[in-house]
């Protein structure tokens, strides 16, 4: 899931052709992007559309961010968006591990009144100073969990952290990435607001990839090339890593727990990171498997 293209809730026009396009993910958003008296309209035209034959034939993750626990639309939204297309929810603003328990409650509820059987996991935003304190906690609440999300927008701008500021922004996403890793989830790294910026873009999505981030949200068709792009590994990196993994089989087959390539000790983190990186540049059945996203944890 190098992309991911955020398409609100209330622009149908966009649906299609954003299934149509290169994000490897599509995030039908419920909350940011649509007005409060448009919410259920919104929430309408997104079930709707994950009910189409369009939807259902597609090979990308499916994804819908809904509203805040704490608003009355939280519930309705998880209702109505839990159906067979439905790879993941995004939960907005989370704090706890109590709001992962709400969530997956009402899932739970949504998916035996739906008639689902997977079980739809979730992309947990980590958004508020309280939710970037408690990220460790939130990542491991539940087996549900996928990963976070990190939102510098909301976090940054009720701080007054200067976002121009690489440092502030290396410094969070690091924080978070710790947090995944502790709970053996996914990092993702959030949107970028002035889509016209390529070069900003870029540089903040080349610092996730290099911190061990899954990918970058996209807000405009035009990012989506270029999170595709920097999310990838090298073919250098992808053979030293089928170099690592065939000779740890031979160790393995000898008893060897550790042993070096070209002067480099290799031992377990290595060999881990190395599954990680093979299976990365394997992608054809990724965007739909949630369940079998695999995380660096080197």
């Amino acid at each position: 899931m190098r992309s991911k293209l955020f398409v609100p809730g209330t622009r149908i026009e966009l649906f299609a052709k954003a299934l149509k396009g290169q994000a490897d993910a599509i995030s039908f958003d419920l909350e940011d992007s649509v007005v409060e008296n448009r919410k259920a309209e919104a929430r309408d035209n997104v079930a709707r559309f994950l009910c189409s034959p369009e939807v259902g034939a597609s090979d990308k993750m499916i994804i819908v961010r809904v509203n805040n626990g704490a608003t009355a639309h939280f519930e309705p939204d998880i209702l109505a968006i839990t159906l067979p297309a439905l790879d993941m929810v995004n939960l907005p603003k989370v704090e706890s591990a109590d709001d992962i328990y709400t969530a997956v409650e009402i899932l739970e509820k949504a998916e035996k009144a739906n008639g689902i059987t997977k079980a739809v996991r979730i992309l947990a935003n980590i958004e508020t100073p309280k939710g970037l304190l408690s990220a460790m906690e939130i990542a491991g609440a539940h087996p549900r969990v996928a990963g976070l999300q990190l939102g510098l927008n909301d976090l940054f701008e009720s701080l007054s952290i200067d976002r121009q500021d690489a440092k502030n922004v290396h410094a969070t996403m690091l924080a978070m990435r710790m947090a995944a890793g502790s709970a053996k989830v996914f990092a993702y790294d959030g949107a970028f607001a002035d889509f016209k910026d390529e070069r900003g873009f870029r540089s903040e999505a080349e610092m996730a990839h290099r911190l061990g981030y899954l990918g970058k949200s996209c807000i405009h068709p035009c990012q989506v090339a270029v999170a595709n792009e920097v999310f990838v590994y090298s073919d250098d990196d992808i053979a030293f890593a089928l170099r690592v993994l065939e000779e740890y089989q031979i160790a393995a087959a000898d008893g060897v727990g550790a042993f070096t390539i070209d002067g480099k000790m290799i031992d377990l983190p290595v060999i881990r990171r190395a599954e990680a990186v093979v299976a990365a540049s394997h992608r054809p059945q990724e965007q739909k498997q949630p369940n079998t996203i695999v995380s660096d944890e080197s």
